[in-house]
């Protein structure tokens, strides 16, 4: 078989002839899975662009430095603290934005998400022997399970963040 002919999933319980047929991609269990795999696949690409690119910036920055250190001193010292300030900065908007473990965290819920939806396709694990209907609904649960335990890993993430600079904003006012 080509690899770029659809798979023939005509018998397969849970989705009743080839799939995605029309009668599938309009069912609202479906667009949401696709809709959820668009937006982690996105994010995740955006987060691992922003994480490598703000650390390839630092290791030049970085190794930039030492090659200074031997040019005029008056030129070389405001040189190095520019560029080791920059670090600081290009750090701090890493710590900030959390780009590397994003990625990582959006990365992971795609697959998941692209395992689920094989599944289905496949009428296999939990879709196995289920009609559409039943696997359809099972998906929507699985589905919104993942990406409400995801979110609330984001906001534990984030809180997590916060918590010692709202510490530290609570010690000024007392």
């Amino acid at each position: 078989m080509d690899d770029t002919e659809p798979a023939d999933h005509s018998d397969s319980p849970a989705i009743d002839g080839p799939l995605p047929d029309e009668a599938l991609r309009r069912r609202a269990e479906w667009c949401r899975l696709e809709d959820q795999l668009a937006w982690y696949g996105q994010r995740s690409r955006y987060c691992r662009r922003w994480h490598k690119i703000l650390r390839l910036v630092q290791v030049a920055f970085a190794a930039t430095i030492p090659v200074l250190s031997l040019a005029d001193p008056p030129l070389a010292r405001w040189l190095t603290a520019l560029l080791g300030a920059s670090i600081a900065v290009l750090e701090a908007t890493e710590q900030i934005n959390q780009f590397g473990p994003l990625w990582i965290q959006y990365r992971a819920t795609a697959e998941h998400l692209k395992h689920e939806k094989f599944l289905l396709l496949a009428a296999a694990g939990p879709y196995r022997d289920l009609g559409r209907a039943e696997a359809l609904r099972l998906l929507a649960e699985r589905v919104e399970e993942h990406v409400s335990s995801e979110h609330a890993r984001w906001v534990r993430s984030a809180e997590k963040s916060l918590s010692p600079r709202r510490r530290v904003i609570g010690r000024k006012a007392e």
